[in-house]
This record gives structure tokens, sequence and C-alpha cells, in this order.
């Protein structure tokens, strides 16, 4: 627990960045706010300027360039491809998700950007978030009217230690999940009317949704009427779970930040907010290291020549897997 006097780095030490290390071995992973509106999710997530004010995002960028670089000096990483995607969910309209061949979702024609260092990277999510869709109400000057999810997808193609195994590099493909879910909102303390009460109506069905999923994957199938009965999860009711399927009670690691106000008119919020991540910290999630192997490499005649064989055949594979996502993402 975390109180008002708490840093944005104290924070981040204590929720987030141990995902960072699990992301370079080869987990998924995510971490997302909930919590009222104005309650600091936003801010918790990107942060509200430089310096000390910079959020989770910021660090997570930070911590994993640095931890990519000390792998590359220490000679065990090949290859490297970190890519960056931003997607507001706004209403959920005009949001075309499909699957990938993992199983894991997607949405066709995101962008998805090649990024080299934490201030590119950063810059890029800058722009995203400059353009997220924002408006006033009573509670709140500068209110998200949507939820956001940036994800960096990191393919690592490690060499393989002398004598073991076939002597191919391995390869880990992971993803980092950083969603900042727009805010559980009362019309009558918002003081929505117009546009702003139809975009509540659906921030509401979306969290709604959200906690059917976490109330789902929380109660134990022994409670149940029948233990025979196969659990149904309602991911499919909404876009935003759809896509947050792998994070609840799939193939990640996840961490919730619940953020709650200390304000006296707000404990009925406090309240609720304090009993969803209650049932969330009752989930098993299921994670495992995403990793494979390279494909075999034309034999060559030379030893002297395998360390050079593999980083070769590490960037032939990240070139192809680059060239398959732009055909993925585009169509």
């Amino acid at each position: 627990m975390a109180f008002t006097t708490c840093t944005q780095q104290q924070c981040y030490e204590a929720t987030v960045r141990p995902l960072v290390a699990d992301c370079c071995a080869g987990y998924n992973v995510t971490a997302f706010a909930y919590g009222q509106t104005a309650s600091g999710k936003t801010h918790t997530v990107f942060g509200s300027g430089g310096g000390e004010e910079r959020g989770i995002a910021a660090r997570v960028l930070e911590d994993l360039f640095d931890y990519v670089a000390r792998e590359e000096r220490d000679g065990g990483l090949a290859a490297v491809r970190v890519t960056l995607t931003f997607i507001e969910i706004y209403r959920e309209e005009d949001l075309p998700l499909r699957e990938d061949e993992g199983g894991g979702m997607l949405v066709a024609g995101a962008l998805c950007e090649e990024v080299t260092c934490a201030e590119d990277a950063w810059q890029l999510l800058a722009d995203g978030i400059a353009r997220r869709a924002t408006g006033s109400t009573f509670m709140n000057a500068v209110s998200s009217r949507s939820h956001a999810i940036a994800t960096l997808a990191v393919e690592r193609v490690m060499v393989s230690p002398e004598g073991r195994g076939n002597g191919l590099p391995v390869v880990t493909r992971s993803k980092f999940h950083l969603v900042d879910l727009a805010g559980t909102e009362r019309a009558d303390r918002t003081g929505a009317t117009g546009m702003r009460f139809k975009e509540s109506i659906k921030i509401n069905q979306g969290l709604f949704t959200l906690g059917k999923v976490i109330r789902a994957l929380s109660t134990p199938v022994g409670n149940r009427k029948s233990a025979n009965l196969k659990r149904h999860v309602p991911y499919r009711e909404s876009k935003l779970t759809r896509l947050l399927q792998d994070s609840l009670g799939g193939n990640s690691r996840t961490v919730m930040v619940a953020c709650i106000s200390p304000a006296d008119a707000d404990l009925q919020e406090t309240v609720d907010t304090l009993k969803y991540a209650t049932r969330a910290r009752t989930i098993r999630n299921a994670p495992v290291i995403n990793k494979g192997e390279v494909m075999q490499p034309p034999a060559m005649p030379s030893a002297i020549a395998d360390r050079y064989r593999q980083a070769l055949c590490a960037r032939l594979y990240l070139f192809t897997h680059c060239f398959m996502d732009c055909l993925r993402y585009a169509t």
C-alpha cells in the first residue's frame, strides 16, 4: 500500500519494476491501473512531466533498454527487436480485432513501430498520449475518455552456450502491456451530459465487463452449483477484456495498481475499488516463457564461424518476423 507521500519511483519499485526482468526472460507481463475518475491512474502510468514525475511507462522503457544493453555487453544476446504499439479504446468504436497465430488478440491496421532506445520509444508514446480523447467534468478537468494500452513486443535471440543443446540460437518473444483504464464514473457526481454522458456509459460498460471477468476468474469452481460445469469467462463481451484476455487468467504475469482517493466524499468509490482489487488478487494466471529455436542454418566447415553464423541467423529471423508483422497488422 502506498500513501500520498509515495514518490513515482517508490511506486514503480514496489509494483512494476520486477516485471521488466520477467519480460526480458520471455514472459508476457501486464501492468494496469484501475480506479475512480481523478484518482491518479494516468499520472501513475504515464506521469505528468519529466524528472521525478515520470510514470511507470517511462521507467519501464529505461530499465528495459538498460537490461538489453547489459546483455549485449555480456555477449549473450545475438540480436534484439523491440516494437511499440499504442491503442486507444474510445467507446469501443472502429476497433477491428483479430487473432494472431499464437491465439492472442491484435488490432488490425494498428501501427507497430520499431524502437531502439528509451528516448525514441517515449517520444512515440507521448505522441499517442497527446492524441488521446480527454474532456472536462466536475471531478476532473482533464478526464481520460478512453482506455489506453501501450504494448512493447520484445524479441530476443540468445547465443547458445558452448556445449549445450544443438548450438542453435534461442529466441524469446514476449509482450509488456501498460494499461491506463478510464475511471469509473457516476453521472450525478461528474455532471456529465450530452457527449460526456454517452462516453461515461461506454466507459462503465467496459469496466463492468472487466469486473465480470475478474469475478468469474476469482470464483472457486467448487462454489458453483455443479463442479462439472466449465467456467465461463465473458471476455468477448467487451473489446477491452478481449484485448486483455491473456493478462487475466492467461499466459501473463500481471500487476494491478488500484488508485483510490483520500477524500471522504469518495468513500464509496474507494470501497468499491478495494473490493475489485481484492478479487483480482485471487486470480491465478499461467505464465510460461515464450521461447523456441531458430531454424537450422546451413552447415559451415569452420567451427570459428559458429558465433557469426548464429548472429546472422538471428538477424534473418528478426527480419522475417518484422516482415510478417507488417503483413499481419496491415490486413
